[in-house]
């Protein structure tokens, strides 16, 4: 059954003439222990949320994972998907990739991000079964990850939450094959892996990676184990090939006509490409099915559980009814009593409308809590002696949380929602990168968003971070400009469905602009805040803090003479998607001023070939904020002479 894999994942290889057959030949026997006497798992139906999820971290050895899903039974991943193995709209894609076939429970393929993803499932089963009870939630997290994985820096942080959290049905199997592309893994590791991780909190234990029996002893205690467990898998990359295995030889290449056949040869497979023997095929559609009965008893415990109703209504990513209402409420008290607040507390303020009434919604912190105040009163921390807690310490580990909180939304059930400073999101951004390909809700907060933080310095003000964001498709990247459009983004964000959203915050007290709170102006990415009493003769576009520097500038103008129009543009990806003649209204066809305490990257798109840009040309300095603002020229002052030397 293993050498199935192993077949396959050379065929595969070979015809798409490129790809990784050395981990696939590698891990096929210890794969074939997992798939078939430990993971709960019904080919007839992937998706059963009482699965247990596997990652495969090492993606590049993507053919392990299709061979499976392609010999257990699993529909749609037949033998003509797999000879179409890397090719244009084949589910089989050169990294596995999550929708392209409903086994695959990630996108993986940049190093340490698959491992890291899978402590987030861990977490999520155990706040899940919390919720609902171990007759409805009690499953395991499975990784193959590889040598790369364990040295990414994330795969770090992510061992280390797991230890801390102590996450017991969480289990890695390390390919520990000592070859990476340059060479034996010698030639720049040294560390003692087993005691590292022994270290974060984890058992951990060696086997040879083709010894079967040995394998599944180590698998059978890891069930039992109270912490995680890492398990060392010996094994010869590229195994049965005679002249490549053991060597970087067999990473990323196919193996070749001549050596192919002669490692088929050496296994004793006697088929020809992408043929699988009647017997070995029905063995593998019998594990394939193998959890079928208990995928069908625990059908009949949820169809009896008193809370049935609500656990599909969360695992199906559907909010309560009236959600909404609580932040209707805030908003409209909020243009009535129009506080002067920072966006940071503005968000904390719909958080304690939304948190409650959302019980799907989890938040956290990456050591900022007070700064990002992404914490509701009354809620508790989850932890070992509360996994129903709704708020995660995640220490100072923004990559580690940001991916961990990627496994939450793809386990489904949670909606994740967690704080850093908003320079930190380029520790964060591979995994925003993959929830925004992933098409996951995920939430992040991101405050102290310009050079308005002040005293911290240019090391802490993120004058280049937006644009890098904008630059992420599918990312929703909100920077709202008082307390009713902060309201309004989280609304957005959490309705949300196809995507993550960013929440870019100020530190720095705001007005109130918003005189009324019915319609979501946010939700078409920019609006007319402030008409101008005349004929447009300037339009000044803004986001964030600099929205009421606008509304400053236009009175100035307006006393003398220039009619203006103000712009909030909280959101250019939704204002994107608007419609053309909605966009040009909007803006106007008379001289456009763009203004931002950030870099002017991506603002032509806006501001046409003769706008006006305000804002940062470098990096920022330590200084009070109000400070900051004059010695950069970021002021009423600076958009009324940039107009009017326009204008006039």
């Amino acid at each position: 059954m293993a050498d199935a894999i192993r077949a396959l994942a050379i065929d595969g290889v070979e015809a798409a003439k490129s790809g990784h057959p050395g981990m696939p030949m590698g891990m096929a026997d210890v794969a074939t222990v997992l798939f078939t006497r430990f993971l709960k798992h019904d080919a007839a139906d992937p998706r059963w949320p009482d699965r247990d999820r596997f990652v495969l971290s090492a993606g590049h050895g993507s053919m392990l994972l299709y061979a499976w899903l392609h010999l257990s039974g699993h529909a749609g991943m037949g033998i003509e998907e797999l000879k179409r193995f890397r090719q244009l709209h084949s589910p089989a894609a050169g990294h596995p990739e999550l929708g392209e076939h409903p086994g695959i429970e990630t996108t993986t393929g940049p190093l340490g991000q698959g491992i890291s993803t899978a402590v987030g499932m861990a977490m999520a089963e155990r706040h899940l079964a919390a919720r609902f009870g171990k007759s409805l939630v009690d499953h395991r997290t499975w990784v193959i990850c590889s040598d790369g994985d364990l040295q990414e820096g994330i795969s770090h942080e992510a061992a280390s939450l797991a230890g801390h959290f102590g996450l017991d049905k969480l289990t890695v199997l390390w390919d520990d094959n000592h070859i990476s592309i340059d060479g034996d893994t010698a030639i720049s590791v040294s560390e003692d892996t087993l005691a590292r991780f022994r270290a974060y909190g984890w058992a951990v234990r060696r086997v040879d990676g083709h010894d079967h029996e040995a394998i599944a002893a180590a698998l059978n205690a890891a069930t039992k184990s109270r912490k995680p467990t890492l398990i060392a898998c010996r094994t010869i990359i590229g195994f049965s090939a005679p002249k490549k295995a053991g060597t970087a030889g067999s990473h990323g290449a196919p193996l070749g006509p001549e050596e192919a056949a002669a490692a088929k040869a050496a296994l004793g497979w006697e088929g020809g490409p992408f043929e699988v023997p009647d017997d070995i095929r029905a063995e593998w559609e019998k594990a394939g099915s193998r959890g079928g009965g208990t995928r069908r008893s625990w059908l009949k415990r949820l169809a009896k559980h008193p809370q049935r109703a609500d656990f599909e209504r969360a695992m199906a990513g559907k909010l309560p009814e009236r959600w909404d209402d609580p932040v209707a409420e805030w908003k409209a008290k909020a243009v009535v009593e129009k506080p002067k607040l920072a966006t940071r507390v503005s968000s904390q303020k719909a958080l304690e409308a939304l948190v409650p009434a959302v019980p799907e919604m989890i938040g956290g912190s990456a050591d900022l809590t007070g700064s990002n105040n992404t914490n509701v009163k009354g809620v508790p921390a989850l932890n070992t002696a509360n996994w129903g807690g709704r708020f995660v310490h995640w220490g100072i580990r923004e990559h580690g949380m940001a991916a961990a909180m990627n496994g939450m939304a793809l386990h489904g059930g949670i909606i994740p929602y967690s704080g850093t400073f908003l320079v930190f999101s380029d520790y964060m951004r591979p995994a925003i990168r993959l929830a925004a390909l992933m098409r996951q809700r995920v939430i992040h907060v991101l405050t102290h968003d310009s050079i308005g933080l002040g005293e911290d310095g240019p090391t802490h003000q993120p004058v280049e971070t937006l644009a890098a964001l904008r630059a992420i498709p599918n990312l929703y990247v909100f920077r709202p400009a008082d307390v009713v459009e902060t309201a309004e983004a989280w609304e957005l964000a959490v309705k949300r469905t196809d995507g993550p959203s960013v929440l870019a915050l100020s530190r720095q007290n705001l007005p109130t602009l918003r005189s009324e709170a019915g319609e979501n102006h946010t939700a078409r990415g920019g609006y007319v805040l402030a008409e101008a009493s005349g004929e447009r003769r300037a339009t000044l576009i803004a986001t964030g803090s600099e929205v009421s520097l606008a509304i400053q500038a236009r009175e100035m103008l307006e006393e003398a003479g220039i009619p203006t129009t103000v712009v909030s543009m909280p959101c250019w990806e939704l204002f994107a998607l608007q419609d053309p003649t909605y966009q040009e209204t909007i803006l106007g066809t008379a001289p456009r001023v763009g203004i931002e305490a950030a870099l002017e990257f991506g603002w032509s798109r806006w501001l046409g070939p003769d706008g006006i840009f305000v804002g940062m040309t470098g990096f920022g300095a330590s200084a009070p904020a109000d400070e900051l603002y004059k010695h950069f020229g970021i002021t009423a002052d600076a958009v009324v002479a940039a107009v009017k030397r326009r204008v006039n």
